[in-house]
């Protein structure tokens, strides 16, 4: 099982490893089996498995005012129970970098809708000498279509 760090503690424990890190990143709004399998397939690619998660904050400024449905604590403690996870840690900017710049991965993977060319840190993660791996997603499995089927839901419900 995972944990829930802080910036700080996450940078002590990975400094006298010696083993493969792998980085990932996103909201996680809403956890599904779409989630599952991207991020056990990311522990795959190393020895261990941090995700950075956005903050409810840097989901607000991504996705809208009514996002994050699930908030950043409950999120970050779901993340963390799973056994493909190691550590999950918080990050408040719209992409990852400069988490990313501190945590220098040997491997930073991201779904297969992104390329080399639309992944915001990617110049910056090749600099670095990180290898980018892009996973396929699950089809259809997505937060929003959670979302969406849970309002379709709610104009059914009956007393």
């Amino acid at each position: 099982m995972g944990q829930f760090v802080s910036v700080d503690k996450l940078l002590s424990a990975l400094a006298p490893l010696e083993k493969t890190i792998v980085t990932t990143n996103g909201c996680f709004d809403i956890l599904h089996v779409g989630h599952l399998r991207y991020l056990q397939s990311a522990k795959a690619l190393g020895d261990l498995l941090v995700v950075a998660m956005n903050s409810d904050q840097s989901v607000q400024g991504l996705k809208g005012p009514k996002r994050p449905v699930v908030p950043e604590a409950d999120r970050a403690e779901l993340l963390a129970g799973l056994s493909c996870v190691d550590y999950v840690v918080l990050f408040d900017e719209p992409t990852p970098a400069s988490l990313l710049q501190q945590i220098r991965p040997h491997v930073h993977v991201k779904g297969a809708q992104y390329n080399v060319d639309s992944l915001p840190e990617a110049e910056m993660l090749q600099a670095m000498g990180t290898k980018i791996e892009f996973i396929p997603m699950v089809e259809g499995r997505s937060s929003t279509q959670v979302i969406d089927r849970i309002k379709q839901l709610e104009g059914h419900a009956t007393a």
